[in-house]
């Protein structure tokens, strides 16, 4: 008995210092557990706060995206509509050469209304022409014979460029637009201030809100009539004496490649002659063929097209003159530059290539040339050269 007494004293003696270790233990393991978890809720959290500061960066760019797509829709939305109302033009000639075709396949009893049909293509063609000649002045019935002279006025600027008067101004003041693309008109009182040595002083500095594209400008009854840069085919009318932008349009077809092969940096190349504006390019559809178009100075509405038989290679410049369409043409290497290309819109069945017109001997090529009705003059750019040529003209 004494024995086990003794024995149930010891047990708890013993065991004692075991549980408190065993306690010991899992607190450790607990702590260390607790450790672990906090770290990794750590490293979450840290995730997420990057996950969301890459979110917030993203969500920035994509709004900077989004706002510059729709501060561009205005002139996505003009170009569409253009482009538009372009295709419902031409699925009308579509549609009504459809209409034609038709009835040269109907039997005998269709004929009759197949000749009507041709009569009144006739007289549509007729009553167009009417108008065409309304439009465009008829009594302007002279064309270019030769080219009498040539004097180069000065020798300032780039490679590439244009310079002219306003022949619908009754002002002898001269404009240069230097370079290819630029934002900068320099405006003279006359020829000889022009011609005198310090060109920067003497003139007038007229800055444009978007810069010039190519070498075929124009100025007309006040304004400038440009192809923007940066643009597909838009045409600005900016007001020289107000500096303010008047209008502007979109020229369907134009722009996609340039009007003349020797002059690759002019896609649209403007003109002015007796009967008003007209714009002069080429399009992928005509085989490179270049077009014309008439347009009307103050609505900067298209009035007629005309695709012509003129091909735009080896061509370096043209110009409109009494209704006709002039193209130059030259070698790649530059040299002697000829007309070899007439297309008269009102007598188109007689145009035809022509023996070449040759331009008074120099080497080189031209970046523009264009025709003032006012005095029946060329103000050519060739070679940094400022050049005008006098005509001679005779009665078609």
């Amino acid at each position: 008995m004494g024995v086990l007494q003794v024995q149930l004293l010891l047990v708890p003696f013993l065991t004692s210092p075991l549980g408190a270790a065993q306690y010991l233990m899992q607190d450790a393991v607990l702590m260390n557990y607790m450790d672990r978890r906090f770290l990794s809720l750590e490293k979450r959290l840290e995730k997420c706060n990057q996950d969301i500061l890459d979110y917030v960066d993203e969500f920035r760019d994509f709004s900077k995206m989004v706002l510059s797509r729709l501060a561009g829709l205005n002139s996505y939305k003009a170009e569409v509509k253009s482009e538009v109302q372009n295709l419902l033009t031409r699925i009308e000639r579509a549609q009504r050469d459809i209409d034609y075709f038709g009835s040269v396949t109907d039997s005998n009893p269709c004929i009759e209304v197949h000749e009507d049909l041709v009569k009144q293509k006739l007289f549509e063609e007729a009553e167009e022409k009417k108008k065409l000649k309304l439009m465009l002045n008829a009594s302007c019935d002279h064309m270019l014979a030769g080219i009498k002279s040539l004097k180069i006025v000065k020798k300032t600027g780039d490679k590439h460029g244009s310079w002219m008067k306003d022949p619908g101004k009754k002002h002898t003041k001269i404009y240069l637009l230097n370079g290819s693309v630029n934002n900068v008109i320099l405006e003279f009182a006359n020829i000889m201030t022009f011609m005198e040595n310090n060109q920067t002083l003497s003139a007038r500095r007229v800055t444009l809100p978007f810069p010039w594209e190519g070498t075929g400008h124009i100025i007309y009854q006040g304004f400038l009539f440009y192809h923007r840069y940066g643009s597909l085919n838009e045409i600005t009318k900016f007001n020289i004496q107000s500096r303010k932008v008047a209008d502007q349009m979109l020229l369907p077809g134009a722009g996609r490649i340039p009007a003349y092969q020797l002059s690759p940096h002019t896609k649209i190349d403007l003109a002015v002659d007796e009967q008003g504006l007209w714009a002069i390019h080429a399009e992928p559809e005509t085989g490179g063929n270049i077009v014309i178009t008439k347009i009307n100075h103050i609505t900067m509405a298209v009035e007629h097209t005309w695709d012509t038989p003129c091909s735009n290679k080896d061509a370096e410049a043209a110009f409109m003159a009494c209704n006709t369409l002039y193209v130059v043409y030259n070698s790649p290497s530059g040299g002697t530059s000829r007309i070899r290309c007439v297309y008269d819109v009102l007598d188109a069945v007689n145009t035809h290539e022509i023996p070449a017109l040759h331009f008074p001997k120099r080497h080189g090529s031209h970046s523009t040339i264009h025709y003032n009705p006012k005095e029946k003059q060329l103000f050519a750019w060739g070679d940094g050269s400022q050049i005008i040529y006098k005509l001679h003209t005779e009665q078609k």
